[in-house]
């Protein structure tokens, strides 16, 4: 069983590395290939094709489901209803559509943003609605969350927003109130009446409903440095507890009645079950829960059929059924943690926990849990916290033998006895208030997390190596050595520019700018992306994951060059999190509570043999902000860039007259991202760029780039690549020759979008 599983996980991983999937022809060769190499007894390679196939034909069959570029940009009518709980915001409620009929070639489900609705939205919902969609689409960026493949994964074909000409119809009021959603959406709605107010609402809502939206920013905040996130994802052990809470009375019971027409196991057993599905339908049965549910039901099964399993054969059934189940799996961090924990657990205390205390026991399989996953955390999101031990083993028992029950038991009594309903949500409010303060308090501490750089593949596996050894039973040869082949997680970074040397990538932050300059030595950041109503910014969604991707924990110079929001909206979280020696601003009011200093021609300085010359604004006073910007150029001796940001036709000429020839550069990022008033012939002629890099987003409201000025390019051969179409562009002046990378035509997948598409 544990080979087949590996040979199967393997070619489901392998999948899901490929850049373009099989066309489906070759599906029908493997599945011969499989029967064949079954005929000969190679089951190993036998499993490792059939999980080739299957992970392919699925994947063939989320792609044919989106949206098709005809369709793109248009008004479309749909019908349909509401799936899961609206997400209401400041200006919008986010939600998901069910399509019922609509354009051929819509999507069954989507994605969808109403701004300013006249009507509460809830579940169940049936409406029709005029949307406008665009296919999955989303940054892409070493080191950050990628949004297209939790799109793919979650089977959303398109994302959009509701048009209200022609006006939104709503044909059914609430379908759903004998449904889980409609079940959900009650639940929802009494807690937020019960709770109105409360700082812990949203956990308690994230606990028992799955809903997660309400935790506040200072919440997650802390979640992540005390390594406690994994408490506020319904799965497996949440899903476990609730069924270890109902097997063992319930088998006790049995035992003790007497009926013996049914064996006791199987009852808790069923029971647990039903238990377990209960509580993963109130979380909206999502894809952790889902996966939670599936190890359960195997390991309740082999219970049932009174077979004694060994761990790793019980495991090895379940991740197998998880696969087959959903091979998008693979695709979520969270499934390769829980697994791993599983499996760190079954490997390093099988038979080693009997003579100790419960306490004891405890405390070292959170230690060394943390241990195990250190190296997949870092990996995922170039974080570890070094308090994450002593936080669970405080933070579980409190969430999971207190707070969870407590609140469940509250939830099922809002319905018909509100006031003990209310009386029992106060008790586990207070609780996590008192938890709450304790994980602060741990945060606090120096040293308490660590940003790391991601570690390569090679130093993850010699990582997981070393964590085999060092967790072995005592005995084994070289456990020390273990020790050793983790340095490599902690002391190996991305590789650095030599002195001379110039990397630059421009980051695809939407419709906005941000770009990150490295020397040898030295990083500078210039603009930092939007931030949106909805209270994040490209600081922390962007610009902060990728600098500690990079192994970046300070900056030294940060230049916002003007106050559009598209190009300081993330400036405040970046200085909030990270040491920055020179900010460089040339709207200083609007950074006021930092130490800016005001950007003007003539400002110069060299980093590893690298010069920086700030170009603009000049002492003449221009018409307009963006004509006021800062205009930074970066000479090396392998090349140079300019960096315009929102210069426009009169920053421009002005720029002209100012520098003539001396603007020449290798490398232009485009002015206010190819708008029509930017790019004149003159600049264009002044600078004689080998390469136009435009920062824009993709389908943008504005047109960018705007179609005169892509045809201004090409009449004077300029190539030029955008961010919404090839990801973050990495620029890279070397001794060797000069290189434009694009990280999306480099490390895309399959369920990207092509550039060019």
């Amino acid at each position: 069983m544990i080979a087949a599983t590996v040979s199967f996980t393997l070619g489901v991983l392998l999948v899901q590395q490929l850049w373009a999937l099989p066309a489906p022809q070759w599906l029908g060769v493997g599945i011969w290939l499989t029967g064949f190499c079954l005929w000969l007894r190679y089951r190993p390679v036998a499993f490792f094709l059939a999980g080739l196939i299957w992970a392919a034909a699925f994947a063939h069959g989320q792609l044919n489901a989106r949206l098709p570029a005809y369709l793109e940009g248009k008004t479309i009518t749909v019908s349909g209803h509401i799936i899961g709980l609206p997400i209401a915001e400041e200006q919008r409620v986010r939600f998901d559509f069910a399509v019922q009929s609509g354009s051929k070639g819509v999507p069954s489900r989507l994605r969808l943003n109403w701004y300013y609705p006249k009507q509460i939205l809830k579940t169940g919902q049936h409406w029709t609605l005029a949307v406008k969609l665009k296919r999955p689409h989303g940054s892409l960026n070493p080191g950050c969350f990628d949004y297209e493949r939790w799109l793919f994964s979650e089977g959303i074909g398109a994302t959009g927003y509701v048009r209200n000409k022609p006006a939104p119809v709503l044909l059914v009021q609430n379908s759903a109130s004998w449904t889980i959603s409609g079940w959900r959406q009650a639940l929802s709605d009494a807690l937020d009446k019960v709770m109105a107010g409360s700082p812990q609402r949203g956990v308690i809502k994230a606990l028992t409903i799955g809903e997660r939206h309400q935790l506040t920013a200072v919440q997650w905040t802390v979640f992540r440095q005390t390594g406690t996130v994994h408490l506020m994802a319904i799965s497996g052990l949440h899903i476990g507890l609730i069924a270890g809470l109902v097997y063992f009375p319930t088998f006790r019971l049995w035992s003790r009645s007497g009926i013996l027409r049914y064996a006791p196991q199987t009852i808790a057993a069923l029971s647990a079950l039903f238990a377990a599905s209960l509580y993963a339908a109130m979380a909206g049965f999502s894809i952790p829960t889902q996966r939670a549910l599936i190890m359960l039901a195997v390991l309740l099964l082999a219970r049932i059929r009174q077979r004694n399993m060994r761990p790793f054969n019980a495991l090895a059934l379940a991740l197998l059924a998880v696969l087959v189940h959903d091979p998008l799996a693979l695709l979520s961090p969270g499934f390769w943690l829980s697994f791993l924990a599983v499996a760190v657990i079954a490997y390093a205390f099988s038979a080693r926990l009997a003579s100790e205390t419960r306490w004891l026991a405890a405390a070292r399989i959170h230690g060394v849990t943390a241990l195990a996953l250190a190296p997949l955390l870092v990996f995922f999101f170039q974080q570890v916290s070094l308090i994450a031990p002593l936080a669970n083993l405080v933070a579980v028992p409190v969430v999971s033998l207190l707070v969870v029950p407590i609140a469940l038991t509250a939830v099922l009594l809002l319905g018909f006895a509100p006031t003990s309903a209310a009386q029992l949500l106060t008790l586990a409010e207070a609780i996590l208030q008192a938890l709450d303060k304790f994980l602060l308090e741990l945060a606090a501490l120096p040293n308490a997390y660590l940003h790391l750089s991601s570690p390569s593949i090679a130093a993850l596996l010699l990582a997981g190596l070393g964590l085999l050894l060092l967790l072995a039973p005592r005995g084994i040869p070289a456990r020390g050595l273990g020790a050793v082949m983790l340095a490599p997680l902690i002391f190996t970074g991305m590789t650095k520019p030599l002195p001379g040397e110039v990397v630059l990538t421009l980051l695809d932050v939407g419709q906005g700018l941000s770009a990150v300059v490295q020397t040898a030595h030295h990083t500078l950041v210039f603009d930092t992306g939007a931030r949106f109503n909805s209270g994040v910014d490209m600081g922390q969604m962007v610009l902060l994951p990728f600098l500690r991707h990079q192994g970046i924990g300070a900056l030294d110079s940060l230049i916002v060059s003007h106050g559009d929001n598209d190009h300081s909206g993330g400036a405040a979280s970046l200085l909030q999190a990270m040491p920055v020696t020179f900010l460089y601003t040339s709207v200083p009011k609007q950074l006021s509570p930092y130490a800016a200093t005001v950007c003007s021609a003539g400002q110069t300085w060299v980093w590893d043999k690298v010069r920086f010359s700030m170009l603009a604004p000049g002492s003449q006073r221009l018409d307009s902000e963006n004509d006021s910007s800062c205009v930074l150029k970066i000479e090396s001796s392998f090349g140079s860039i300019l960096l315009p940001a929102d210069i426009e036709r009169q920053g421009e000429t002005w720029l002209v007259k100012t520098y003539g020839e001396q603007l020449r550069a290798d490398i232009l990022l485009a002015p206010h991202h190819g708008s029509k008033t930017s790019s004149i012939h003159a600049f264009l002629q002044a600078v004689k760029p080998a390469m136009i890099l435009i920062p824009v987003g993709y389908k943008n409201r504005f047109g960018f780039p705007h179609q005169t000025v892509l045809q201004r390019y090409e009449a004077q051969h300029i190539n030029w690549l955008s961010s919404a179409g090839q990801g973050a562009i990495t620029v890279h002046l070397a001794k060797t020759g000069n290189t434009v990378e694009s990280y999306r035509n480099k490390h895309g997948r399959y369920w990207h979008m092509k550039p060019g598409q």
